[in-house]
This record gives C-alpha cells, structure tokens and sequence, in this order.
C-alpha cells in the first residue's frame, strides 16, 4: 500500500523581488504564504503585496522603481490604489506574456529545479526548504546579476532614478 501525502488543498505561494540600487549588490526579497483550509485566495493578496514593497522600502531605505508583470493582482483596482498611496514608489508595467524579461522567473526556475525529486512529509517541511534555498539566493549577488542579466533590460536609468 502507497500513501499519498499530497491530497489536499494546502499549498505554498511566494512572491519577490529583485532590488537593485547603483553602487551596492542587488538585493532578493521575499515573502512565503501558505494556503490553509478555508483561505479565499489560492495565493497573495493585494494587501499582501503591498506588505512586500513595504518591506522592501524600508530594508533598502529609498524610494523604489518597480518593474512588476500583469498579474491580475498587480493590476487590480486596488493594488492600483495601494500603489497610489506610497509617494516613494514607481512603477512600470512589463508587456504582457514577457516573462523573460522579469529575473524573478529565473530565480523560480531555479527554485523549482532545485525542489525537483524531493519528497516532503508535510507544508511545513516544503516551507522550510523553500525558505533555506531563497536565503542561499539572497547571499549569492552573482546569481542575482545573472537573473537580472538575462533579461537583457537595461537597468542603468533606473538605478539612478530618485536617489
């Protein structure tokens, strides 16, 4: 008899950004949210977001320029309002269906490689682990210039940009 950990509808959700600020290393934040029983959304909330820029805002202690895809939550009418609300950030919308041109993915891509094979016992356990793999990430600045590197995009206006 095989049992299967799997069945439920518990899962995990993370969300970051890659920072970038002219003369300093760049910088991976990060959130992990996870899904319990009876949670509405599957994943982060507008709110949740918001709580996102806030951290990264005050951990890079300036203003901020976002380069943020179209997901439906970052377009929303009330992530719009929250965006509205912080002075200190700016944001420009990446095309539609252009997921190369965002370096987050590279990190997922990398993070979903790195989690290939493995089983865990529980939601607590996958957390950990994706939690340990996104720390290794934060503390390897080359890795992070690659991801942004392969973008192609040229970043030099915006890391000073409202300095």
């Amino acid at each position: 008899m095989v049992t299967v950990t799997g069945g439920s509808n518990k899962r995990v959700s993370l969300a970051a950004l890659i920072a970038v600020k002219a003369g300093q290393r760049p910088r991976l934040v990060y959130r992990v949210h996870c899904r319990r029983k009876g949670d509405k959304r599957k994943g982060f909330t507008e709110a949740d977001y918001a709580r996102l820029l806030d951290a990264a805002h005050q951990q890079l202690g300036g203003p901020l320029v976002l380069v943020w895809d179209n997901l439906n939550t970052h377009v929303s009418r009330e992530m719009g309002r929250l965006i509205a609300a912080r002075d200190w950030l700016t944001v420009y919308r990446l095309p539609p269906y252009a997921s190369e041109l965002n370096p987050v993915e590279s990190a997922w891509a990398l993070l979903k490689r790195s989690l290939a094979n493995l089983a865990k016992h529980s939601l607590s356990e996958l957390t950990a682990l994706i939690k340990t793999r996104l720390r290794r990430m934060q503390y390897r600045p080359a890795l992070l210039e690659a991801f942004l590197a392969r973008t192609r995009l040229d970043l030099t206006p915006l890391r000073n940009l409202r300095n």
